[in-house]
């Protein structure tokens, strides 16, 4: 939803192979059909991926490194704010983990 589903529109639009990193299979599979639809764009796919878990966030690279011959752009910006304090799975508060560990793992998992 939001920004990171214009931004994929975009994407899908100039004929991109767009991966949709989502925590919601659900959800994410509902922005996949639309913007494939919008665009005709079969290229489209989905990957879930929660990046306030650590463990998630490596699998996803691992993934991505596997199935991928190249990654020219990723756009991090999965956010959330106003949660009530709560720690993950993983031992760390969910917001920072969400926010900013989880993206900032994910970049240089990808950079290689």
């Amino acid at each position: 939803a939001g920004i990171g589903k214009c931004v994929a529109m975009d994407l899908a639009r100039r004929n991109a192979r767009t991966i949709l990193a989502c925590r919601s299979r659900e959800r994410g599979q509902a922005a996949v059909e639309e913007i494939r639809a919008a665009t005709g764009n079969p290229a489209v796919v989905l990957r879930l991926l929660d990046t306030a878990s650590l463990a998630s966030v490596r699998a996803f690279a691992s993934a991505v490194l596997r199935e991928e011959s190249r990654l020219d752009v990723l756009v991090n910006n999965a956010g959330v704010t106003g949660l009530p304090f709560a720690i993950t799975s993983e031992g760390l508060e969910q917001t920072f983990a969400t926010n900013y560990l989880g993206p900032f793992l994910l970049t240089n998992l990808l950079l290689g």
